[in-house]
């Protein structure tokens, strides 16, 4: 039984120290890594860019990058007053360590 219990725990505290090292940045494709060529445009470099950027941000490999909307992110990212002509668009990249 205490076994069942030191794996369990063990388990436990793994999985929860792989969370912790994932973070979900939002990048405005004007920032000059290249996402609007890249990344927002679905283009074949947007997996090197994203691990890039992650790597500049100090993080090993990019889990992840999509495009999102002004209304997908919450009221910690500044709301873009309503633009005219072309908007930049915005990139989620998932890094991990």
């Amino acid at each position: 039984m205490r076994l069942v219990l030191a794996c369990l725990s063990l388990f436990l505290l793994l999985t929860v120290a792989v969370e912790a090292e994932t973070r979900i940045f939002i990048v405005d494709n004007d920032d000059g890594y290249g996402v609007d060529r890249c990344l927002a445009t679905g283009a074949s470099c947007g997996a090197t860019v994203a691990r890039a950027y992650c790597r500049a941000q100090a993080f090993a490999e990019a889990r992840s990058f999509r495009k999102v909307t002004q209304s997908d992110i919450t009221g910690s990212v500044a709301e873009k007053p309503a633009c005219r002509g072309s908007c930049s668009e915005l990139v989620a990249i998932e890094c991990t360590r």
